[in-house]
């Protein structure tokens, strides 16, 4: 499990050095977010789902929805890592042309199993894609990574209604609570807290943990397949901006790339190549 642990590390600072080469090559996209959640990320790809890189379709394979599709980067890095399109992609990001838009689409970006960006939109389907499973008596499981700023989107809640009415225990859900939105802190925007007392009066069975600990992670996981009758949500505090300390906690580096200079800066942090 140790030398688990250490890969999953590497592969975690490989995919920080992607965004933010990609983001600064894009001058546009969304860093903050996308570097909360790296470790979820790694850890669901590399460690606990089944997926095909050579048939992305696969209809026995688990499926990944990012419902906060602003955090595409990401997305596009670990899908990068993990061999679904050549790395090279990701210097397109955002430029007209590019497979790699501002948010996924599962049309043009293998690996991607539903296109989102419109908050809220994204649970939503990965309760639908639940339930198609549990209707076709297939065992593939769902995944979904919300942020806690989309929790003040009503369709959420409707959707964790639903996963409960059909209890969708094939659906494991993650909240990045980083508790920073484009707007400021959440909790002055408007909060969404207590989490995890919302979804359990919603019927979920939740789970709070470190994000960025890939042991406590991965026991989440675990305990979300070994519950039975309730989907789970996963309620993760994470740090917006991981990694590179002047994005660290600022909600100004939600939605704004590094410049060369800030690039460089971030890449000797994370301990990458300048």
């Amino acid at each position: 499990m140790a030398r688990d642990f250490i890969e999953l590390k590497e592969i975690a600072r490989e995919v920080r050095k992607d965004i933010i080469k990609m983001l600064t090559a894009s001058g546009s996209g969304h860093p903050g977010g996308s570097l909360s959640a790296v470790e979820i990320l790694t850890t669901l790809y590399f460690k606990e789902m089944k997926v095909n890189i050579e048939d992305p379709k696969d209809p026995e394979r688990d499926r990944f929805v990012l419902s906060k599709g602003h955090a595409a980067p990401v997305l596009y890095s670990v899908l990068a890592e993990k061999g679904f399109f050549n790395k090279e992609e990701l210097n397109g990001l955002r430029k007209f042309g590019s497979i790699l838009q501002g948010h996924p689409n599962m049309n043009y970006v293998p690996g991607v199993d539903m296109s989102t960006g419109s908050l809220g939109q994204g649970i939503s389907t990965a309760v639908g894609m639940a339930i198609a499973g549990k209707l076709d008596k297939k065992d593939y499981r769902v995944f979904s990574l919300l942020g806690d700023g989309e929790l003040q989107e009503g369709q959420v809640w409707e959707a964790a209604m639903a996963a409960a009415q059909f209890k969708l225990d094939n659906l494991t859900a993650f909240v990045d609570f980083n508790g920073l939105q484009i707007d400021g802190r959440t909790q002055d925007v408007m909060s969404p807290e207590p989490i995890d007392k919302k979804f359990k009066a919603f019927g979920w069975h939740v789970i709070s943990i470190d994000g960025h600990d890939f042991e406590a992670i991965i026991n989440a996981i675990e305990e979300a397949k070994n519950t039975k009758g309730q989907p789970t949500m996963i309620v993760a505090k994470t740090i917006k901006g991981k990694g590179v300390s002047f994005m660290e906690d600022e909600a100004s580096w939600h939605g704004s790339a590094p410049s060369k200079e800030q690039c460089e800066q971030a890449l000797i942090e994370i301990g990458g190549e300048v």
